[in-house]
Parts: structure tokens; sequence; C-alpha cells
């Protein structure tokens, strides 16, 4: 998974303006106490980053 694909996502399922602002601020603990833009900054491979996010947002699984 690109960061492009994280990012759309994300978009889809918070809004565009809100999943800037949610990746800029939720910590998020499978991934270390990190927030999104965090761990990307940090190298953590976006499909990681993605399955944190899925499990936080409780999304269904089809999602995943």
């Amino acid at each position: 998974m690109r960061e492009a694909d994280l990012r759309a996502r994300l978009d889809r399922h918070l809004g565009s303006g809100y999943s800037l602002m949610w990746s800029d601020t939720v910590v998020l603990g499978a991934l270390g106490q990190l927030t999104v833009s965090q761990a990307l900054a940090g190298g953590v491979p976006c499909k990681q980053i993605w399955l944190a996010a899925w499990e936080a947002l409780e999304l269904p699984v089809r999602e995943r």
C-alpha cells in the first residue's frame, strides 16, 4: 500500500478535511503511541498504519 492509498482510505471514512486533523492528533496504541503522521514520518509501512487506523475507527472487516 502506498501513502496515497492510505490517505484516500482515511479521506473516504473521515472526510478529506477531518482525516488530516485526525492523522495529526489521534495517537494509536497499535503504532506505539504514534499518530498516523508521526508513523509515516518514521517510516512505518502504510499497511501497518492502515490496520491500526482500521482498528481504531472500528471499521467493518471488508474495509481491512
